[in-house]
């Protein structure tokens, strides 16, 4: 299986984004069985788990960073994941990284960059 994400770049704080995470389906996996979660990574910092949606999209949850401003969502027919970003704060600049699993700790993509600033 392979993650792909899109939709990193360069905004101004204050700004909108929206992440992309696209699953090539094989004949092992099926995107709509997994929970699916966005993880982040800045230089000289931990890894930071953002958002987790269940296999649905009934079920969200979110890190006390991002909360009120960051929306994960999920098209099964399409294998894809999402990340609406709101209200982007210099602070937001990292790679972001889509992932398999309810921790993030299974198959993920490359990731995209995102960077805020004036």
């Amino acid at each position: 299986v392979q993650l792909v994400e899109s939709g990193g770049g360069l905004v101004q704080p204050g700004g909108s984004l929206i992440l992309s995470c696209a699953a090539a389906e094989a004949s092992e996996f099926s995107f709509r069985s997994y929970w699916m979660t966005w993880v982040r990574q800045a230089p000289g910092k931990d890894e930071e788990w953002l958002s987790r949606i269940n296999h649905d999209g009934t079920y969200t949850a979110y890190a006390d960073s991002v909360k009120g401003r960051f929306t994960i969502s999920r098209d099964n027919a399409n294998n894809t994941l999402y990340l609406q970003m709101n209200r982007l704060k210099s602070e937001d600049t990292a790679l972001y990284f889509c992932a398999t699993g309810y921790t993030g700790d299974g198959v993920r993509g490359q990731g995209t960059q995102v960077t805020v600033s004036a």
